[in-house]
């Protein structure tokens, strides 16, 4: 029998695969398309010295060994495949789990997030067993190293701090035995590489692996891999050991006596020294897998007893809505105003098996239409995403030109937002999606979310369209006599997302009790209306940790949605300042200013208080604006104070600046309107500041942050204590779809320990 290997990182050289390059232009040229960077110029000339970084040293290899494999494949089909850690995606390449390409890619983004570790170092010691290793580390006391890799019975592979492996070098030195410290960044395979496991882990959901045609042993387990342990075996690799002579001695167990390498005679010597000295292990073929840890502040790794199906994070929440949606997790991504939930974090929600919503409020159709094509072309048929629909109250007549665009694209998905009635352009986009199946079961193409944040406003959402609406609609034939005929049996929206307390307007509702109470009422108008599908209800406002969500589903919530921490994240379509002053707040950050929008009313906002003075100057205008009549009642001197601190300049150079805005939008009246009657007049002076505020942020206009409005809320406070001290603490290390599947598997986690908990 006969097995091959492939060799990992520390066996890259100068000049390696110069003969391979011109056999496989097409694999080569993929390389450089997938890297940006010439891979044969890298190994082959080196020129700029990168070809001993981690980020370049590892997909380098893969490169190579795998070109070396297709020159050398031949029929004498191997027994089993194996690799030294990188070289095991060399191994899984070969028995067909994935493409070149997708094995590039998934080498990238290891190489990638391993490099980004720091903080440690590794030390080989030679000549004695990893048995005397352990017990002379652990005797002095050095129980912050980890064996990194059992690589022969004489040579061990020692990984942790850098400090403390340059004093267990000079240990073992004094004792006579040889330690040699590594050239290597962080401490590969040992505990500290967990952050990026669980990064790894998570990116590793976009891949599906196909079964794999020869046997390959995994360097975690010295056990074949089974089909369905390959992504997370991958993961866990990054932070386990290499047990590298438990694996030959289970080969040496099945009968394996060739062991053939891949491009080099690393592993060679390293076998024949195992052959000689180690006896066989008998094993069965495959050995059970935890899935890699995902910590909490209040679960640490140590602690952690439980062990969770792969699949239970993909199996909180309604099974109804995943089906409705065709997604993979209960959780949403729900749509910030200005575009600040971008095209970019709907890419990536949707194709990692979750829903995001565009943040459409405040952008022309143009734009809005734009962002829709730039979202259609990089998605696959059936992935889900959905554009949001804010309530204009005001002018009712964009918001029915907003759905005429949704409709002319084929949006399938709306999150509905601010409503406080039912609108005639909610019940058109609702209609016009409703049909017959070949069953005659009513169908609703078009599904509306419904953020609500009182009863009475879920109530109207959760009853059939009014009929006076739908009589309209039919009048001017926007919908056909048939809709209209059905939309009696359905509700205007099967998925309510009850909305705590949140970041932008809010209610400053309570979770605990809102959502019981909306819940009941979806029971009551269910049995009332006799629905052939049922109502969900969702919770969204204060999800920012794992508790938050394994509380939402424990509550019975349908479905997660999601807003402020997605607003620091890479795809957020905000400034990079905006991203540094948020990744840095606490729960306590945030207060309360009114809505630019809603003025006069009084309305609330939830923004960012830490480093910034909107939420105080705006509180200040509120208050001059029900104080006084007009701009000229108030004092001189209050007038130069806000001249100076909010406008950046006279107010009455402020109000010629209002006039052009508005006679440049045709809204003359307005105008008219505010020179009429001076409380209107200041209304809209103070409005400006709004806006002003709002783009200065979205800018990152430096020189005026202390004017920045950003809405957003204490839950992204609870996230960033939730990620510190990890790779994420950095929003430059935040992606959206990765924070979702991250805490929804973190949220199962939880809910598995709580109930053995109450089991116990």
């Amino acid at each position: 029998m006969k097995a091959i290997m492939f060799p990992g990182q520390g066996s890259q050289y100068k000049g390696m695969g110069k003969d391979l390059f011109p056999l496989f232009d097409k694999e080569t040229q993929l390389a450089n398309e997938i890297l940006g960077y010439d891979i044969a110029e890298l190994c082959v000339k080196d020129p700029n010295r990168l070809l001993g970084q981690t980020a370049y040293t590892q997909p380098a290899l893969y490169v190579v060994n795998a070109l070396q494999y297709y020159r050398q494949e031949s029929n004498d089909r191997p027994d089993y495949l194996l690799g030294h850690s990188l070289g095991e995606y060399n191994a899984l390449l070969a028995a067909g789990a994935f493409d070149f390409e997708t094995g590039l890619r998934l080498v990238q983004k290891r190489g990638a997030l391993m490099a980004a570790a720091s903080g440690g170092g590794m030390a080989a010691i030679l000549g004695i067993g990893a048995a005397a290793v352990k017990e002379q580390l652990l005797e002095e006391g050095y129980t912050d190293i980890d064996v990194a890799n059992y690589n022969t019975p004489t040579q061990t592979v020692i990984a942790g701090p850098q400090q403390t492996i340059d004093k267990a070098v000079k240990y073992f030195e004094s004792k006579g035995t040889k330690a040699v410290l590594l050239f290597v960044s962080a401490p590969f395979h040992s505990r500290y590489m967990q952050p990026a496991a669980d990064e790894f882990s998570v990116f590793l959901r976009q891949f599906t692996f196909s079964p794999l045609t020869i046997p390959v042993i995994a360097n975690a387990t010295a056990a074949v891999y089974a089909d369905h342990q390959i992504a997370a075996l991958l993961s866990r690799q990054i932070q386990s050991s290499v047990q590298w002579t438990d694996t030959i001695r289970v080969l040496m167990g099945k009968g394996v006596a060739t062991y053939e390498e891949v491009g080099g005679k690393v592993l060679t010597k390293m076998v024949n020294e195992i052959l000689e000295k180690c006896t066989p292990l008998e094993t069965t073929d495959t050995a059970p897998i935890q899935p890699v840890a995902i910590t909490t502040p209040d679960v640490p790794v140590a602690a952690t007893t439980a062990v969770i199906p792969a699949d239970l994070s993909a199996r909180l929440g309604s099974q109804a809505f995943r089906d409705d949606y065709g997604v993979t997790y209960t959780y949403v991504a729900g749509a910030m105003y200005g575009g600040v939930a971008s095209k970019e974090m709907v890419v990536r929600m949707a194709n990692a098996g979750m829903i995001g919503f565009l943040g459409t409020g405040g952008l022309s159709s143009s734009v809005i239409a734009a962002n829709i094509r730039y979202i259609q072309s990089k998605l696959a048929a059936g992935k889900a995403y959905g554009m949001n629909l804010l309530h204009q109250l005001t002018d009712p007549a964009s918001e029915m030109i907003t759905v005429d665009l949704f409709l002319e694209h084929g949006i399938k998905n709306i999150e509905a937002a601010g409503y406080m009635q039912i609108t005639s352009s909610l019940v058109y986009y609702r209609l016009t999606g409703l049909r017959k199946d070949e069953q005659g079961k009513v169908v609703c193409d078009h599904r509306i979310i419904a953020k609500v944040s009182r009863p009475e406003v879920a109530e109207i959402f959760m009853r059939p369209a009014p009929e006076k609406i739908i009589n309209k609609l039919l009048e001017e034939k926007r919908i056909t006599a048939a809709q209209a005929a059905l939309a009696g049996q359905v509700p205007m929206s099967h998925d309510i997302c009850v909305e705590a307390d949140s970041g932008g307007h809010t209610d400053r509702g309570i979770a605990m009790v809102l959502l019981p109470a909306i819940q009941r009422l979806r029971s009551d108008l269910q049995a009332a209306y006799q629905y052939t599908t049922a109502i969900r209800t969702g919770l969204a406002g204060g999800i920012g940790t794992p508790q938050a969500i394994a509380c939402a589903y424990l509550m019975g919530a349908d479905f997660v949605l999601t807003g402020s921490v997605n607003q620091c994240t890479v795809e957020a379509a905000t400034s990079d300042t905006v991203k540094d002053l948020l990744q840095d707040i606490n729960v306590q950050d945030t207060d309360y200013a009114p809505s630019g929008d809603l003025f006069e009313i009084g309305a609330k906002v939830q923004v960012l208080k830490k480093g910034v003075l909107f939420p105080s100057r705006a509180n200040k205008l509120f208050t001059l604006y029900n104080q006084y009549e007009s701009l000229e009642d108030i004092p001189a001197k209050t007038i130069a104070q806000l001249e100076k601190s909010c406008f950046n300049k006279p107010l009455a150079a402020m109000w010629e600046d209002i006039k052009t805005h508005l006679n440049s939008k045709g809204e003359q009246a307005e105008i008219t309107r505010a020179e009429q009657h001076a409380k209107n007049k200041m209304a809209l002076v103070f409005r400006w500041y709004f806006d002003y505020s709002a783009k200065l942020a979205l800018e990152g206009n430096i020189d005026h942050k202390v004017n920045f409005q950003i809405q957003t809320g204490p839950a992204l406070g609870a996230f960033n204590q939730w990620v510190k001290g990890t790779a994420l603490e950095n929003w430059r290390n935040r992606h959206v779809d990765e924070i979702g599947i991250r805490m929804m598997e973190a949220a199962a986690q939880l809910l598995k320990e709580t109930l053995l908990h109450i089991n116990n």
